[in-house]
């Protein structure tokens, strides 16, 4: 389901209770990021994707991506706080290519952390997911930076690990920046493997909101469109998952 440019925070709501999912466009979804807070530094934001730190655990099994994670926690009647640098986990059930261990990844940086515009990301997510699942009193949230590139020998993989669930209960995939690239199609499916949808993230603040329990999610490969010139695609990914 998509929510078009004269679609506001109701529709949104609705198709995420309908369906599972939703995307959003980015003339929709950055005026919705503007009502929960600032967006002021958002041209350093995405400047810091140039600084992410390859993910030595992928690259171990012979793929490539940059990435930087960090950990917050959220309560139903009070805001969303920085918790202290921790190990991305999941599960071999959700991540049958890197599941089971502990990942370290590069810290996000204390200014990005700090700043607005991830500030104000994440005070949307926990008022819309916490609209989603008023009966949640607490929220472990993680935060991932990715990169993925791409030549002309080799296709970028923004999801190596296939159509996927995360483990958590709500995600927001929201992109940067793309230079240079050819697809990076999103695809969301039942469990049954059926298609759902899809949408190119294509412009800075398109996004995809998921409800992780009821769909799965992936994104094709990419690929440059002139061969021999950096192409990326940056996304930010926000998980939120009920703490017991």
């Amino acid at each position: 389901m998509s929510i078009s440019h004269n679609s506001l925070a109701p529709a949104l709501f609705d198709a995420m209770q309908r369906g599972g999912f939703s995307f959003v466009t980015a003339d929709v979804m950055q005026p919705l990021l503007q009502s929960a807070g600032e967006l002021a530094d958002w041209p350093a934001f995405a400047a810091s994707w140039n600084r992410l730190g390859p993910d030595p655990y992928l690259a171990a099994k012979g793929r490539f991506r940059r990435r930087r994670h960090a950990t917050f926690t959220a309560s139903a009647h009070g805001g969303v706080e920085l918790a202290a640098h921790q190990a991305h986990y999941q599960s071999l059930q959700y991540n049958a290519l890197q599941g089971d261990i502990e990942r370290w990844f590069e810290p996000i940086e204390p200014v990005i952390a700090g700043g607005d515009s991830l500030r104000t990301i994440l005070a949307f997510c926990h008022a819309f997911f916490g609209s989603l699942a008023p009966s949640v009193s607490r929220w472990h949230v993680e935060v991932h930076q990715f990169r993925i590139e791409a030549s002309a020998d080799a296709a970028g993989e923004p999801t190596p690990e296939g159509s996927h669930r995360d483990g958590v209960d709500f995600v927001l995939v929201l992109l940067v920046d793309r230079h240079n690239i050819a697809s990076g199609t999103t695809t969301i499916h039942a469990p049954d493997g059926k298609s759902l949808g899809d949408f190119t993230l294509t412009h800075p603040y398109d996004s995809a909101l998921i409800h992780d329990p009821r769909v799965f999610h992936g994104v094709t490969p990419v690929m440059p469109l002139i061969p021999g010139e950096p192409a990326h695609r940056d996304v930010l990914v926000v998980t939120f998952r009920a703490k017991p």
